[in-house]
């Protein structure tokens, strides 16, 4: 029989596990609108919906994230074959959620303003739920430095447009600055997970997060160019020097919101370009739609392997 004290110890450890909020608002609402979810804490039982929710991938398009359910549902055998996988948020059409079993599947949009408000409610919603021991992951496309076309990067630390490890936001007129660390253990996980896939080209890297797709990301295909060719070029390669694989407009809030309430967290993208060769992504449809599937494969393996081992 376990001792008083090893029974104390345990349950500390379980209470640690579940997910915390920055935020002590929270406990003394009434009702808890989660508004761009369409769900609410008066009006939804998100224990029962949500409790069981272990892992969260999340990626920019609603029909991204909904292949991806299917494709762990399918794979995982998370359901029944052919099963249908209703969008959670039909209320709204701001951002769109999936479920099969422990994996909860969520579209973010384009863009820091965008995957933050939806972050924001996601922890909330998991907060409600009591869920605990959730590991969150953002798979998505990115623009690569010096590697091939379908290579998948694994971030080991998101940085800013000055190559920076940190998170930048005015909050009451005054200048926050949070860490963009990611969880270690997990970046080698997923990096274990990609070896014993071995079906495409995987490295571990730093990955810049801009606020723009055109000027922040040095294109000079946008509306709007004051730099030049040679410009464009030195700033990549002084990115690729600083340990940087792949751009793209998300990760820095993602892992900065992430770590700030202590959950393990990873981001897996794959490169649809190389910037060092050009700013426009040329390549057919159908190899754009493959390589889109890759970090599906990878964090579905992850996933596996995980629950294979609980």
């Amino acid at each position: 029989m376990a001792s008083a004290g090893n029974q104390t110890k345990e349950l500390e450890k379980d209470k640690a596990s579940f997910v915390q909020l920055c935020n002590p608002n929270i406990a003394t609402l009434k009702e808890d609108v989660l508004y761009h979810f369409g769900l609410s804490t008066s009006t939804h039982d998100l224990p029962a919906m949500f409790g069981d929710v272990k892992f969260v991938c999340v990626g920019g398009s609603p029909s991204r994230m909904k292949a991806f359910i299917k494709y762990v549902s399918s794979e995982l055998g998370l359901g029944r074959p052919g099963e249908d996988h209703p969008n959670i948020c039909a209320g709204t059409d701001r951002y769109a959620m999936f479920k099969a079993g422990p994996v909860l599947s969520v579209s973010h949009g384009m863009g820091v303003p965008s995957i933050a408000i939806m972050l924001h409610e996601l922890f909330k919603l998991l907060y409600h739920a009591r869920c605990s021991g959730v590991t969150v992951i953002r798979i998505g496309t990115s623009g690569g430095i010096g590697l091939e076309p379908g290579s998948v990067v694994i971030t080991r630390q998101s940085v800013d447009a000055r190559f920076k490890p940190e998170f930048e936001q005015v909050v009451l007129g005054k200048r926050v600055v949070r860490r963009t660390d990611l969880d270690e253990q997990l970046v080698r996980e997923l990096s274990e997970c990609a070896e014993g896939l071995r079906e495409f080209t995987t490295v571990v890297g730093n990955t810049m997060c801009t606020l723009d797709f055109y000027e922040g990301q040095g294109r000079l295909d946008g509306a709007l160019c004051c730099y030049t060719e040679a410009e464009k070029q030195a700033y990549l390669q002084a990115a690729h020097t600083a340990g940087v694989r792949n751009i793209e407009m998300e990760s820095s809030v993602f892992a900065a919101m992430c770590s700030a309430c202590g959950l393990r967290a990873a981001v897996v993208c794959v490169t649809l370009l190389d910037r060092l060769e050009g700013d426009q992504i040329r390549s057919p449809h159908e190899v754009l739609a493959e390589y889109q599937q890759r970090p599906q494969r990878l964090v579905g393996h992850f996933i596996r392997k995980c629950l294979a081992g609980a």
